[in-house]
């Protein structure tokens, strides 16, 4: 797939071209790296699967999801399972709904006929808090975040690792580099506080692609450090492992918010448990 048009060259069609086969591999590498964000949104849907494993002060939480993704308009919906407890998610229009325990509602002090938590992400990065700050269950998570990162794949550092089958599919797993600037979508605010969490300008993928040049799997590790001004239990360093799977391109995947009666917005209350130690 890589090297299409390089099979019937010789040596010496390449000491003619004046250009090394290598180099030529690189080309075709990197252009297919770029385009996996492209082609697999050209997919429409998907089934998916999300683990993140993440580690702080000797302490470690693992949360994995199930579920299926707009992978055009970024929406999703998925059961996530984190700390032993099975929490029911939808994400339309940059808003997290969870629906969690009715013991955790219960810690929230939510109205008792709610059993919808609605968060929105937009608030919560205005507030300073970040839209991968903590929830109700320790986590809110947008899986199409991670799927984004392949957005900023640039030509720099693109390694073939080699091949693999992954949930029946041949794929070819390389080791790239998303540029942080192009992760922020021109907003120079977000790109500086991305940089100083990460301490890099880049952000280290593992991307697996299919013939097609569709993403399969992707894993990206980070080590986030604390900001100034964070509450005490956010000034820890935390590293994460984030593995994202698709599968079933083109199943169904149309996602509803839940009903307003049986909604109650929580963003407030989750801005305010990340700055201040102890809130509820």
């Amino acid at each position: 797939m890589l090297t299409v048009g390089l099979a019937g060259c010789s040596d010496g069609d390449d000491k003619k071209a004046g250009q090394p086969k290598d180099g030529r591999d690189k080309a075709s590498e990197s252009q297919t790296v770029r385009a996996a964000y492209r082609r697999t949104a050209e997919a429409d849907t998907a089934r998916m699967t999300l683990t993140t494993k993440a580690a702080a002060a000797g302490e470690s939480v693992t949360a994995r999801g199930d579920g299926v993704m707009d992978l055009e308009e970024g929406d999703s919906r998925m059961t996530l399972t984190a700390q032993g407890q099975k929490i029911e998610q939808r994400v339309l229009d940059g808003v997290v709904y969870q629906k969690a325990p009715a013991e955790q509602r219960s810690q929230l002090r939510l109205p008792p006929d709610k059993t919808w938590m609605k968060i929105d992400l937009a608030r919560l990065d205005s507030s300073g808090s970040g839209s991968g700050s903590s929830g109700a269950d320790g986590q809110v998570s947008d899986p199409a975040e991670s799927f984004e990162y392949a957005k900023g794949v640039t030509d720099r550092d693109v390694t073939k690792v080699g091949t693999d089958t992954i949930d029946g599919a041949r794929t070819t797993h390389y080791r790239v580099k998303a540029d942080v600037e192009a992760l922020a979508e021109g907003d120079p605010a977000r790109a500086k506080a991305l940089r100083e969490q990460l301490g890099t300008s880049s952000l280290p993928l593992d991307m697996w692609l299919d013939d097609q040049g569709r993403l399969r799997q992707q894993t990206v590790r980070l080590t986030l450090r604390p900001e100034p001004g964070d509450a005490p239990k956010q000034s820890r360093t935390v590293t994460s492992t984030t593995t994202l799977k698709f599968s079933d391109f083109g199943t169904e995947a149309d996602v509803e918010a839940p009903a307003a009666e049986d909604t109650v917005d929580v963003t407030g209350k989750v801005a305010q448990a990340t700055k201040s130690p102890g809130t509820a």
